[in-house]
């Protein structure tokens, strides 16, 4: 695991450092355990086969743990972050896992360290809205997806649903600033969360975003009445 390089948004790098050892205690508490199955959701997508997959923005590589879950002893999995502190504890969870496949690495979303080509396919699990310039990082994994490659984007989106809409804003604006603050020490992180949220596309407006930077045969579909969405799209197989 190779140390980070001063790039991206030092504000939020900062953040995530400073939280990165209650991160996964207060995913499961916040969620009650749905993220586990979110992330599974994800992984489906993801065919067997043993070509490399990337998960950008690993954070403690819940995604890259989950992918080797489901595919053991295919291809390479490469977890990249640009907060360092997350990488350390991801890194102690692999090993502590029955895995020798798994690598993690620094990596910027704008300017990610691999060739063209180089992955069949690339995964952002709750990591794309805190990239102020999305287009750029979704060219980025259009560039290192091999053609045909698959890329699986899980993110949270504001409800519109009319009941569960105004709930799911008072517990995310309400209930989890106030609760993490107090668990992580860093009230200010689990401010940026549901304002992170607020200010992240439609799904309309990401799939839009994904077919400008390249990806075809863009999809998307609702978890659990719409609080998350996955969103999926490939490059071409003529891509070069």
């Amino acid at each position: 695991m190779s140390e980070p390089q001063k790039t991206g948004s030092p504000a939020v790098r900062q953040m995530f450092s400073s939280i990165a050892g209650r991160y996964d205690f207060l995913n499961r508490l916040f969620s009650l355990g749905t993220d586990v199955r979110w992330r599974r959701e994800l992984v489906a997508q993801i065919p067997a086969g043993d070509q490399p997959v990337l998960d950008v923005a690993t954070g403690t590589a819940d995604v890259a743990l989950t992918l080797e879950e489901r595919h053991p002893g295919k291809g390479l999995i490469v977890g990249a972050d640009f907060t360092w502190s997350m990488l350390q504890v991801g890194a102690q969870k692999i090993s502590k896992a029955p895995t020798r496949r798994i690598r993690l690495t620094a990596g910027d979303a704008y300017s990610l360290p691999f060739r063209d080509g180089t992955f069949g396919a690339v995964t952002i699990s709750f990591g794309l809205r805190n990239l102020a310039h999305r287009p750029e990082a979704l060219r980025e994994m259009v560039r290192v997806l091999a053609p045909g490659g698959k890329v699986v984007i899980l993110e949270f989106s504001p409800s519109h649903k009319p009941v569960l809409g105004p709930l799911f804003r008072f517990y995310f604006h309400t209930v989890m600033p106030w609760v993490g603050g107090i668990v992580s020490g860093n009230p200010g992180a689990y401010r940026y969360l549901p304002e992170s949220v607020q200010q992240f596309p439609g799904t309309k407006e990401l799939a839009r975003e994904m077919t400008e930077a390249g990806f075809t045969k863009v999809t998307y579909r609702a978890l659990a009445m719409g609080i998350a969405y996955l969103h999926v799209g490939e490059k071409a197989a003529s891509s070069v």
